[in-house]
């Protein structure tokens, strides 16, 4: 039987604020998170992501050949990368809606 109250942040790729960076816009101190770090900690959980689908994909295979055959542990892996990747797209839309307001802005 699958357990339906699973513990989530067990399910999804860790998320490290310190592997953020600490330079402002234009600065190399201060503290502060800088957009530059942001996007490529960002790229390194696109990578997370890509990493549990392939694996997901590696164990409907393995299910498919006869090599596992422990259904529960595919239905898990299965949707432990749909919830990883519906948080990725979660965050990418919020990132563009932010984006789009800060377009929007009056000087």
């Amino acid at each position: 039987m699958i357990n339906l109250n699973a513990n989530i942040s067990s399910t999804l790729p860790k998320i490290n604020p310190e592997s953020f960076g600490t330079g402002k816009i234009g600065d190399s101190g201060g503290g502060k998170i800088g957009f530059q770090d942001t996007i490529k900690a960002a790229g390194k959980y696109i990578s997370d992501v890509s990493d549990v689908q392939q694996s997901s994909n590696a164990s409907i295979k393995d299910l498919l050949a006869g090599k596992n055959s422990d259904i529960t542990s595919v239905v898990a892996s299965v949707a432990k990368a749909d919830m990883s990747f519906k948080l990725l797209v979660g965050v990418r839309n919020k990132l563009i809606e932010a984006y789009k307001q800060t377009m929007n802005m009056q000087l």
